[in-house]
């Protein structure tokens, strides 16, 4: 094969639609677009638009607080741990910590994630020592039942407060 037969597969390219080249073409004058205003300009920006009557988004009231400065978690269950553990992918009799998990694919950590919450979904048959950011009042009553340890990164305040 020479550089000069190399062609791409047939389909891989699809032909451009030739727009604006008159009214035999089929996308003529208009090009498809309609006549005139917003929507045959470029760059329309039409979200939320509601014809001038007040959109849906202003309509209806807004309730609560959202805290911009909110920690959200990669949550963990205790079922999938255990099945991790089954596997192989975890050792059992050693410390697992964050970076075990995320090492092992157990779970998926980074960006805006502030660490892995435990959860008490599932049941842990063997005694585990872990380390985690956070974890729920269930995942550690279980934890504890099966003879393992659960060390908290960021313990709650209430919890930080009554040990000073």
């Amino acid at each position: 094969m020479k550089l000069n037969e190399l062609r791409d597969n047939p389909g891989a390219r699809y032909k451009s639609k030739r727009l604006g080249r008159g009214i035999g073409s089929g996308k003529g004058k208009t090009s498809g677009k309609g006549v005139k205003g917003q929507k045959a300009r470029e760059g329309v920006s039409l979200n939320g638009f509601e014809g001038g009557q007040l959109p849906i988004y202003r309509r209806l009231p807004k309730r609560g607080f959202v805290n911009p400065f909110r920690k959200e978690y990669a949550p963990l269950n205790l079922g999938r741990l255990a099945k991790a553990i089954e596997e192989g992918l975890l050792p059992a009799d050693a410390p697992i910590d964050e970076a075990a998990l995320k090492a092992a694919g157990v779970v998926r950590t980074g960006g805006k994630l502030a660490g892995v919450r435990l959860l008490g979904h599932g049941a842990l048959t063997q005694a585990v020592t872990i380390t985690v950011s956070g974890a729920s009042a269930s995942a550690k009553a279980a934890v504890e039942a099966a003879g393992g340890t659960i060390t908290l990164l960021n313990p709650p305040a209430e919890e930080a407060s009554a040990e000073a």
